[in-house]
């Protein structure tokens, strides 16, 4: 038997190739789907650092109406998202609405919560699938193991022997398998874990922005009767 990389795959039964060629695709599924994810959080972390600059300029010169045009300028940025939710929100309510300053500061509040979800949600998209590969690929890798070591055991059975020469082949298709299935595994969940830790960092973004952004509200409107009204 040659042990070349030809020689076993050739050496290996239906099985044994149908969990290779599984794994396969699930390697290239999660490195593209890494590959996205980091493109977008890379374009994420830029533009929500220009949009900050951009929007703190306009809410100190009380121009909302420009941050919020600002906003479509940036479609990748997280912050973006939030901010314009919130100010929007806040303006609709407060030219066109007969609440209270604090019930238009709550609306506001509730628009930004909602969006917040709505973003984070997005920014988690796919990692479930890079999760379940981490978790489940070295689970198919040993199914092709266990396949390897029965065909090594039928292969003695076969010829009365056991020798190497009459497990040799089960063996190595029982290896190339586990080494695959920790090969896709690995990589998988150091991925999943490095991006779940900066969706967390975008999450933190997000909420110290929303409350400046709540600060900037009771400002504007009647700060004395949106604390007041909090306060009762």
């Amino acid at each position: 038997m040659e042990f070349g990389l030809v020689g076993l795959w050739t050496s290996m039964g239906f099985i044994a190739k149908a969990v290779v060629l599984l794994l396969a695709v699930l390697s290239i599924y999660s490195l593209t789907l890494s590959g996205e994810r980091y493109w977008r959080y890379r374009m994420a972390k830029k533009q929500s650092l220009q949009f900050a600059l951009l929007t703190t300029q306009y809410l100190k010169q009380n121009r909302p109406q420009e941050a919020v045009a600002a906003s479509k300028k940036f479609k990748n940025s997280h912050l973006a998202k939030v901010v314009s939710a919130g100010l929007l929100e806040f303006m609709v309510e407060e030219q066109n609405s007969p609440l209270s300053g604090y019930d238009v500061i709550e609306a506001a509040r509730r628009a930004i919560e909602r969006a917040t979800l709505m973003t984070t949600a997005d920014l988690k998209r796919g990692l479930g699938g890079l999760a379940t590969i981490g978790a489940t690929a070295p689970f198919i890798g040993l199914f092709g193991t266990v396949v390897g070591i029965i065909n090594a055991f039928r292969g003695m059975a076969i010829t009365g022997s056991g020798g190497l020469g009459a497990v040799s082949a089960g063996i190595a298709e029982a290896l190339v398998t586990t080494a695959m299935g920790l090969f896709v595994a690995i990589p998988a969940v150091w991925l999943y874990n490095y991006f779940l830790n900066q969706v967390e960092r975008f999450q933190v973004e997000m909420a110290n922005s929303s409350s400046e952004l709540v600060d900037f509200f009771i400002k504007k409107h009647g700060g004395s009767d949106a604390i007041g009204s909090a306060a009762r």
